[in-house]
């Protein structure tokens, strides 16, 4: 039987970071949302910055974030967590203030919150998973949304005509000139997991030299609410989301890379 009490530190390999709780995740089996935390929380305790680091999340599949992250921890009202992330900020400048938040939440009803935040260059990482999908509340539409993609709101598939097109909102706060480091990544793999976790080092290597908003979109399935086997729904992912969503660097050190 494993005895984890009898492994020589020399012989250690991986070991789970202090930055994570012990609670069980609620995130179905194979849903990218476990991935990421576990990526936040490893550059949180390698930065040495768990004393000053504030998660801010929203309503939505990580609406309860506070249980799994052992750092402080501020819930916001839906779509506002940019807002409440710089007030943080502001009255904590020298911690490093992020927010994790769905498609639904940041490019739906915090559209404004998002845009202001990032043009205004406040000083905070913003963590966006994108599955293209309402994923906690029964699988709506969200704007991510592709074009012909089947949900509980348009069971027929999303139209121009009746729905318009979907929100490419990553591409649009590149262009925005608060924003410093903006990057689309993935979870699927992993070696899409190790660029994701260099790129979400970089957001916060960003934020400690006082560099303005840093941005970082992580597609991810949604296996319940794309009614696909884990597999399945990350092949989809990329024979499909990865065409609308490229993976990338958008914007580095202030300047567009990548249109």
């Amino acid at each position: 039987m494993f005895n984890p009490d009898i492994i020589k530190p020399e012989n250690l390999v991986y070991k789970k970071t202090s930055v994570l709780t012990d609670a069980i995740l609620h995130y179905c089996p194979g849903c990218g949302h476990g991935t990421t935390h576990r990526i936040i929380a490893e550059v949180i305790e390698e930065m040495g910055i768990q004393d000053k680091a504030i998660c801010v999340a929203p309503v939505g599949c990580s609406v309860l974030a506070y249980n799994y992250f052992n750092v402080d921890s501020q819930g916001a009202a839906h779509g506002r967590a940019p807002a409440i992330a710089t007030a943080i900020q502001r009255l904590y400048p020298d911690h490093h203030v992020f927010t994790y938040q769905g498609d639904g939440d940041l490019a739906a009803i915090g559209t404004a919150e998002t845009i202001h935040a990032c043009n205004r260059g406040e000083n905070i990482v913003i963590i966006f998973i994108n599955n293209g999908i309402y994923g906690m509340t029964g699988g709506q539409m969200a704007p991510t949304t592709l074009l012909g993609m089947k949900t509980a709101t348009s069971p027929y598939g999303r139209t121009v005509e009746l729905n318009g097109y979907p929100l490419q909102i990553t591409e649009l706060l590149a262009e925005l000139p608060g924003t410093y480091f903006v990057t689309r990544q993935s979870v699927h793999t992993a070696a899409a997991v190790r660029k994701t976790k260099k790129a979400i080092r970089q957001a916060f290597e960003n934020q400690k030299n006082k560099k303005g908003t840093s941005f970082v979109e992580v597609l991810s399935n949604c296996n319940s609410g794309w009614k696909m086997p884990a597999t399945k729904a990350n092949e989809w992912m990329v024979e499909n989301m990865m065409v609308k969503y490229p993976i990338g660097d958008i914007k580095v050190d202030g300047e567009i890379i990548k249109k």
